[in-house]
């Protein structure tokens, strides 16, 4: 029995071929504009609640007030779902990506690159998008921003879902010393945090081993890292009680530490951070052997620095001209480091400040008003 062969007509072999070359670029095409989407998304952040944002204003929040959460920008489907069952806790949430900023701007005002808000929507700009050591430190500002205030919040009784911190009394702790008071519920804070800001990260489905998953893995460990650094500096707090002030008796508490000193210690953190790669498993391993491995609290980065001298639109880069720089240091603030060896300009300027101030019984202080001529310096 002979089989029989099919033979397709030149006519129906170009258009089955035709057909192919189509689904081929509709499937290019389709994939480039996933990618463009993916990166509009990605542009848009959370963070862009600590802007001037309607989700930091109380009264927006009326019971069953649904279309809010969908009309934040910035927040992905896990973080909206979020929003729409503790739409009250979503003001403390602005209220951490707020702190994370000015903190981040107050660590970096001396450097090249100074934590510069550029728009509403992506807070950061397309610096974010490289994997850098900036990256590292802005993540984990923020999401230790926002353990700090939902912490806070509990503790002032804010939030329906929580109150004041249960945690644990210190096996240190005198006995004679009580444990109460109302402290900051850094165990809530810290669990919200968590599954609110990572959230998006854990969202993001990517081939393992791709650049993506990389960066998924940097910014989950750099999130952590903030967190940890919260909950880690808090330490116990006291007051005393007793007649005229004996302090016969201590009542003690948990409390958070200053913001700064989250942000200091975040900053040491930047300065050491490890420079890490994906290994043949998908995981992140250190560029350099050599050294020890990071630990949860510090800081990782995959790509480096981009150059902030000079302004670059595709990085990100605002540059450090119209810098204001200090002449007499060395450091990084000074002239020659920040202005990159281009130069500066000088000229004066004239500022006026309160002086000469006195108390007066009872009970203001009255202050004069001094001006004096300055030499300020700027970035060519």
């Amino acid at each position: 029995m002979k089989k029989s062969i099919g033979i397709l007509s030149p006519g129906v072999a170009w258009g089955t071929a035709a057909r192919a070359m189509s689904s081929k670029f509709f499937l290019m095409a389709l994939a480039i504009f996933l990618s463009f989407a993916q990166v509009v998304i990605e542009a848009n952040s959370w963070w862009s609640l600590g802007m001037n944002n309607p989700v930091q204003m109380s009264e927006v929040y009326i019971i069953g007030a649904q279309p809010l959460c969908s009309q934040l920008a910035g927040l992905s489907q896990g973080q909206k779902k979020l929003c729409h069952l503790y739409q009250d806790h979503m003001q403390y949430i602005g209220e951490g990506a707020k702190t994370g900023i000015k903190e981040c701007q107050y660590q970096f005002r001396h450097r090249r690159w100074n934590c510069s808000t550029v728009d509403n929507t992506s807070v950061f700009g397309r610096v974010m998008q490289i994997g850098s050591r900036e990256t590292a430190f802005t993540y984990a500002v923020s999401a230790a921003g926002v353990v700090n205030a939902m912490s806070r919040a509990c503790r002032e009784g804010e939030l329906s879902t929580c109150g004041c911190s249960r945690a644990a009394r210190p096996k240190d702790l005198p006995r004679d010393w009580l444990w109460g008071g109302c402290g900051d519920n850094i165990d809530y804070g810290y669990r919200f945090a968590k599954e609110f800001v990572d959230a998006r990260e854990r969202e993001r489905i990517h081939a393992k081993g791709s650049y993506e998953s990389a960066r998924i893995l940097m910014n989950l460990h750099n999130n952590e890292a903030g967190r940890r650094t919260v909950y880690s500096l808090a330490d116990v707090a006291c007051k005393c009680h007793g007649v005229s002030g004996s302090c016969s008796l201590k009542t003690c508490w948990l409390q958070l530490a200053d913001f700064r000193k989250v942000g200091d210690a975040l900053k040491e953190k930047y300065d050491s951070a490890a420079a890490m790669r994906l290994n043949s498993r998908g995981k992140l391993v250190q560029v350099n052997s050599r050294f020890n491995s990071p630990t949860t609290q510090d800081l990782v980065y995959i790509d480096p620095s981009p150059d902030y001298c000079v302004r670059n639109e595709s990085t990100g880069s605002l540059g450090t001209q119209g810098r204001l720089c200090n002449k007499t240091s060395e450091g990084m603030d000074g002239c020659e480091l920040m202005c990159c060896g281009r130069g500066y300009d000088q000229f004066k300027t004239v500022q006026t400040e309160r002086c000469h101030c006195k108390f007066h019984w009872c009970c203001y202080v009255k202050c004069k008003k001094c001006t004096q001529v300055v030499d300020q310096f700027v970035c060519k």
